[in-house]
Formats: structure tokens, sequence, C-alpha cells
């Protein structure tokens, strides 16, 4: 007796199209979730450049924000000579997928690179 092979591809392709679904759909999310990661490290950075030109804490958060992801967390703080930006956001996706994204930046104060200290300058009217 020999057996037929009719029904097996379509017992195959039945197996097989979900798991082609769930890759394609992973692979799109990895991808808007690298996106996003990118425009938080661009939003950091925007940030830390604002703050170190001297601008107020406040427009520094601003440009910050305009650079992030929706709903993103940003923060400004200034740590001695350096200004540290912190943005958060979650990864898109239904309810993020339980992955936060995070980037942070610093820059130096320009008001520490002038005055001469920070900079390792000599100070005005001292000797050279």
């Amino acid at each position: 007796m020999r057996r037929s092979d009719r029904g097996f591809v379509t017992v195959e392709a039945a197996m097989v199209l979900p798991v082609l679904a769930l890759f394609t759909v992973t692979l799109l999310w990895a991808l808007a979730a690298a996106a996003a990661q990118i425009r938080c490290v661009d939003a950091a950075r925007a940030g830390a450049r604002a703050a170190a030109r001297a601008e107020p804490a406040p427009a520094a958060e601003a440009a910050a924000r305009t650079a992030a992801p929706e709903g993103a967390r940003v923060s400004v703080t200034r740590s001695g000579e350096l200004w540290r930006v912190t943005v958060e956001a979650a990864a898109p996706g239904p309810g993020g997928m339980g992955l936060t994204l995070r980037a942070d930046a610093a820059a130096l104060a320009e008001d520490t690179a002038i005055g001469g200290g920070a900079a390792g300058g000599p100070e005005p009217g001292g000797p050279s």
C-alpha cells in the first residue's frame, strides 16, 4: 500500500504561517523600539547642549521634550560642572511591553569653561 502525500503542504503552511506572522510582528516592534531609543538619545543630547549654553533649566527641558518620544519623562540636573539630562520613555507597543527606554547625556557648563578654572587655562590677570 502506498500512502498519498496529499494535504501535507496545507498542514505545513498552516503551521508555519503563524510563526512567520509572529516573527514579522516582533521584528517590526524591535525596529520601532530602536527608533524610539534613538529619539531618546537625541533628546538627551539636545537638552544637555541647551543647558550647557547657559539656557534656563526649563528651556533645556523643553528642548529635550521636543525631540523625545510622546510621553517621555525628562529631568535636567546640574552636578558640579556638568549638566545632566535623562530621558525615559515606554517602548512602543501594547503597554510598552514592560520595557523602559532610557538615555543620559552630560555637557560641561559654559560658565565653568569661560572662567578658566575648569578649562585649565590661566586665570585672567594671572601669570602666563
